[in-house]
């Protein structure tokens, strides 16, 4: 039988890859958790962490049990809402989303939620990716409305994970210039055409991606203004501040004195979709999902 509290244990460590910071996190000793890694290791026969002066990280084994150690935390926040209903409760989804995808295709997803699922009480929290998939795990929240760069899914989803991913949309992203910049009347614009500009961050996250396609174009952006505001960015933009690299979604509503450009091929592009625990996918998450995927086909027609 394997104990869940050492279950936990592995989690906490696979979280802040120590003996140390995990004994912090959950008010133990650092001896305290060696003995229960241990103890779970001679339960399984096999090793979970590989330890060295680095800290630790997980073995292949580890990484199943995390998996496994994430499924049970959800499952066991699920059945606590599922016996807080047989007392008279309504049935309850919390979905977290990112602020530009949450702006432009939850309200729209919700209503369809409403008119099939009319007593179902919903909680949104607003939370990027990398704090919003680490929710759903812990059973925290249903489902998350969530986005990566090119690249591998976020997180560890996966064959093997407790989450399942489903894709919505691309969302590729634009050069947006001041409307009376030299290159405002282009219908698309290389990367490496902007290399001497100015650069407006509408998210911090963008900088990264940015510097790596200025990368492969032969320049450093000189980034010279950050928010975490595409709005606010393109207003920067409008008053002369810079250049931006913002996703299409963030793009309305319209802001005047700026142009909007599609850059050419590679396109950086964003993709959405939704995390959401695999097992766990009752008629309330379902029929939230096909409301999302029903409006990015309005937002394709738009």
């Amino acid at each position: 039988m394997i104990d869940v509290q050492r279950l936990r244990v592995l989690r906490t460590v696979a979280e802040h890859g120590s003996f140390n910071q995990a004994a912090a996190a959950l008010h133990l000793t650092p001896s305290a958790v060696s003995q229960h890694i241990a103890a779970l290791e001679r339960s399984l026969g096999a090793q979970v962490v590989a330890r060295s002066t680095r800290g630790v990280t997980l073995t292949p084994a580890g990484r199943i049990m995390v998996g496994a150690a994430e499924s049970v935390a959800a499952e066991l926040v699920h059945a606590k809402q599922q016996v807080d209903q047989l007392g008279g409760g309504r049935s309850q989804i919390t979905i977290a989303t990112f602020t530009s995808g949450g702006r432009l295709l939850l309200p729209g997803a919700l209503a369809g939620l409403a008119t099939a699922h009319p007593d179902t009480v919903v909680h949104v929290r607003e939370a990027e990716p990398e704090d919003s998939l680490p929710l759903v795990r812990q059973g925290a929240v249903d489902v998350a409305l969530a986005y990566h760069f090119d690249g591998p899914l976020p997180g560890r989803l996966g064959p093997s994970s407790s989450l399942a991913w489903t894709a919505l949309m691309e969302d590729p992203l634009h050069v947006v210039l001041p409307e009376a910049h030299r290159l405002a009347d282009r219908a698309s614009l290389d990367i490496a055409e902007l290399a001497a500009e100015p650069w407006v961050l509408g998210c911090l996250k963008t900088e990264a991606y940015l510097r790596r396609y200025a990368e492969r174009a032969g320049f450093d952006p000189d980034v010279r203004s950050t928010t975490t505001d595409y709005f606010f960015a393109r207003s920067l933009v409008a008053a002369g501040v810079g250049v931006s690299l913002i996703p299409s979604i963030a793009l309305t509503p319209q802001t005047a004195g700026v142009r909007t450009i599609p850059i050419a091929p590679p396109t950086p592009t964003r993709h959405i979709g939704v995390a959401t625990i695999v097992r766990r996918r009752h008629p309330r998450v379902m029929t939230l999902i096909q409301a999302l995927q029903e409006q990015v086909e309005t937002v394709d027609e738009a």
